[in-house]
């Protein structure tokens, strides 16, 4: 054996010393280890990949802060550099989700619900090995749930709802053995789901809401023995309900709502008595209610099997689910008269079992409804559209003050509404339409604060519009069609500035369209007053209803014209005024309405061509038959598809495209062959005329010669006519009138007038000379001789003359002619030029040669 020397010894010594020490040290003093920045930089990988951060949230980020001080991020305690959690919920962050997070391999909380995240869920997420947490819900993520997920085997929490999420559901998700919150709701998922699920034990809440999920629900889903919620609504789920799930007597809540399931409700289901809520809506569920149902539904609070083809009768022994608060039964085949024993729910808020085939025959049959008033908490009373016959018993009004929501619309209902209606003081809903009821609306409606819907159409009431209604200032809908009210429309109606949708039409309401209700009430959705005998105009006011959408005022006595004010209703959508007594024109102002889509003024009396302005409209729907319109038929528009458009009953209509069947607005070649012949025989006649003129003016000429040497008074020319005063004129012309000016020329105007000449009254042309002009008087002279003594049958016959002051002073003479009805030689040889409006005039071959 070899001594070391002493020498050798210390060294060794000092060695071990300075070992100790820095082993020592080591603990101390850790030195910064590789992981440390491997977090660091799987952190600042994440960040990279957010595009969006307006709170400016991740703005710690940073090497100014050490990483686990960085919002949303905690590390743990044995490894205080290792993140653990990483929350950022809501903080509306968008991008997409970095797979460096899977380097973040102590990870156990990984929340980034509630962002706009997009892109895949990252399949390196499956390393994450200690993972128990995973929510990223309320995104938009798209692609597929990735199969490695199932290789986080101590994952508890998995939420990926309210996504894009697509594909099928993983069936790797049963290696979960830890998962007890699975929640995959409101995506797109595909496909059947997997038996496989049913192996989670540990499962308390299972929700696969709102995909596309098809084939029917496995029966392993009954092993879940701890499972207190499932819901699976709103898929395309087919086949029957599993008997198995009534293993399941945790259940708290089961909703199947709005599938494809049928088959009968299993009786293992009554059996669960843990259960609170049973949804089973929207199924083609079939079968009875077993009359034991309610003996372990002891804690049963809601219940819903609406939309189903359930029916039989509705057991009485409903009573002993004594906390049940809501039934839905709506929408089925019940039969059979409503228990009485339902009025035992002490908590029942709400009793819907309206569309059904229940009966009430006999007054005992209501006896339901007086026992309802020991609900107290009762909100919603439905039984429309059933079998219920008979008088409306009084009790109904006896109900508890929390009643909102009446329903007892289509039943055989007689009598009225109970006087003391005005007792339901938190009403908001009264809908009692198409039943029998008579009588007139109780005056106690006014008290009715809270009414926000009232519908009593269709029935046999009477009497007028009760004023107390104006009461109801927080009415929105009003309908009373279909009835025989009659009387005016109360004023105070205009009270209810709330109201959106008014419906009077098919009663016998007489009077006035109130203006004021136009001015106070916000009409957002309609006004129907067709269908009754109300008179006089339509109010300018019905601009004022800027936000209405329909207006109807078919079939009453409206007279006047369509209001130009028409153009205030802005989002306007349907306007009917057909069936009045319109009269007028269409106003320019309607142009402006650019949302108009229906338009019916077809049985009126208007007039006037069709506006330019009604083929660049977006009308799907166009009637104006029954009027009387002339001219072109637009090709644009509405127009040009016959089948959107009525305009049958307008004879003066013309053109149009050819399935209107209109004639053509200009000539044919025959009419033009004809109206060539009229211009030739005119021609003759013209130039006959013009020779009879010119004669006319030469003898004229000699005469005047002839008076130079032998002058004549006016007063002696006066005495060859029949004395004429100038009030005489002013009258026959209204005043001179430029609806009675006929046309002017050099020397004045002409006017035509009824006059009282020679014993008789006649239509007259009446020349107003122009005295301003130079040579109009002597014109007056010359005209008068020349013409008197003048006979030609070309020629037109002076009846009398006029020399006078008018009242203002000033010299007035005129000539009084015959009156020409046919119009001028112009007028026939170019009628385009003289009138638009005037229809074209032909000579046939007769009335030339007699011209001649």
């Amino acid at each position: 054996m070899t001594i070391l020397s002493s020498t050798a010894m210390r060294k060794i010594f000092s060695l071990l010393v300075i070992h100790l020490l820095l082993l020592i040290s080591s603990f101390i003093f850790p030195v910064k280890s590789s992981n440390n920045e491997t977090d660091l930089y799987a952190l600042l990988s994440f960040k990279s990949s957010i595009h969006g951060d307006p709170k400016g949230e991740l703005f710690s980020w940073n090497h100014s802060l050490h990483h686990c001080l960085w919002k949303g991020v905690v590390c743990g305690r044995r490894h205080p550099d290792r993140v653990t959690a990483l929350d950022l919920d809501s903080l509306q962050l968008s991008g997409y989700i970095s797979p460096s997070l899977t380097n973040l391999t102590f990870l156990q909380r990984l929340s980034l619900s509630n962002n706009y995240l997009t892109g895949s869920i990252p399949e390196e997420l499956g390393r994450l090995s200690r993972l128990k947490f995973l929510n990223l819900s309320v995104n938009s993520l798209n692609g597929e749930i990735p199969s490695t997920i199932g290789n986080c085997s101590n994952l508890e929490v998995l939420f990926i709802r309210n996504n894009r999420i697509q594909g099928t559901i993983p069936s790797q998700l049963s290696q979960c053995r830890d998962l007890s919150l699975l929640n995959l709701g409101a995506n797109f998922i595909i496909g059947e789901i997997p038996p496989e699920i049913g192996s989670l034990n540990k499962l308390v809440k299972l929700s696969f809401d709102n995909n596309n999920l098809t084939g029917s629900i496995p029966p392993s889903l009954g092993n879940l023995t701890n499972l207190s919620v499932l819901t699976i609504r709103h898929n395309s789920l087919t086949g029957t309900i599993p008997a198995s799930l009534g293993q399941l007597q945790h259940l708290v809540n089961l909703l199947l709502n709005f599938n494809n399931l049928s088959g009968e409700i299993p009786n293992s289901i009554y059996n669960i008595s843990s259960l609170l809520l049973l949804s089973l809506p929207g199924n083609q569920l079939e079968g009875t209610l077993p009359s034991n149902m309610c003996d372990a539904f002891s804690n049963l609070w809601d219940l819903y099997l609406y939309n189903n083809q359930l029916k039989g009768s509705i057991p009485s022994s409903i009573s002993n689910c004594s906390v049940l608060a809501y039934i839905e039964l709506h929408y089925n085949s019940f039969t059979g008269i409503i228990p009485s024993t339902i009025g035992s729910l002490k908590n029942l808020h709400l009793l819907e079992m309206s569309v059904n085939q229940l009966e009430a025959k006999k007054p005992s049959d209501w006896s339901f409804i007086e026992a309802l008033v020991n609900c107290t908490s009762l909100e919603v009373l439905n039984l429309g559209s059933n079998q219920l016959q008979g008088i409306l018993p009084s009790s109904v009004v006896n109900h508890s003050s929390t009643l909102f929501h009446l329903g007892l619309f289509m039943n055989e209902i007689s009598g009225s509404i109970p006087a003391e209606i005005g007792g339901l003081t938190s009403l908001g809903d009264l809908e009692l339409y198409q039943t029998n009821l008579g009588g007139t609306i109780p005056l106690d409606i006014g008290k009715l604060l809270n009414l926000r819907w009232v519908d009593l159409s269709e029935n046999m009431m009477s009497g007028e519009i009760p004023s107390t209604l104006g009461n109801l200032t927080s009415l929105n809908v009003l309908i009373l069609d279909s009835n025989s009210f009659e009387g005016r429309i109360p004023l105070e109606l205009s009270n209810m500035q709330a109201l959106e949708y008014l419906n009077f039409s098919s009663n016998k309401l007489s009077g006035a369209i109130p203006k004021e209700i136009m001015i106070r009430t916000s009409f957002a959705i309609a006004i129907d007053l067709s269908n009754n005998y109300l008179n006089s105009t339509i109010p300018p006011e019905i601009g004022k209803l800027i936000n209405v959408g329909k207006i109807v005022l078919s079939n009453n006595r409206l007279s006047g014209g369509i209001p130009s004010t028409i153009d205030g209703c802005q989002v306007l959508e349907g306007l009917y005024l057909d069936r009045n007594l319109l009269q007028g024109t269409i106003p320019t102002s309607m142009g402006n309405l650019k949302g108009l889509k229906e338009l019916d003024l077809s049985n009126n009396s208007l007039s006037g061509q069709i506006p330019e302005f009604i083929d660049k409209m977006n009308l799907t729907y166009l009637n104006i038959s029954y009027n009387d319109f002339n001219g072109k038929v637009p090709k644009e528009g509405v127009f040009n598809n016959a089948s959107e458009i009525d305009i049958r009953g307008n004879p003066k209509l013309c053109g149009g495209v050819p399935q209107m069947h209109l004639p053509n607005c200009a000539l044919n070649s025959s009419a033009q062959r004809h109206h060539s012949r009229t211009i030739y025989y005119c021609s003759i006649a013209s130039a006959f005329l013009s020779l009879s003129i010119i004669i006319c003016l030469l003898l004229t000429y000699y005469q005047i010669r002839k008076s130079q040497n032998h002058p004549r008074s006016v007063t002696a020319l006066k005495s060859q006519y029949d004395d004429v005063s100038y009030n005489d004129l002013l009258r026959a012309t209204d005043n001179f009138s430029l609806d009675n000016l006929i046309g002017r020329g050099a020397f004045g105007a002409v006017y035509k007038a009824i006059m009282l000449l020679e014993n008789a009254t006649k239509i007259v042309a009446v020349k107003v000379l122009n005295l301003e002009q130079n040579s109009a008087s002597r014109s007056f002279l010359s005209e008068c001789k020349a013409l008197k003594s003048i006979r030609h049958r070309n020629l037109i016959k002076v009846l009398s003359v006029c020399s006078s002051i008018d009242h203002q002073g000033n010299d007035f003479k005129a000539l009084i002619f015959e009156f020409m009805p046919n119009g001028s030689l112009e007028a026939w040889l170019h009628p385009n030029s003289v009138s638009t409006n005037q229809p074209m005039r032909f000579l046939s071959l007769i009335e030339n040669k007699h011209s001649n």
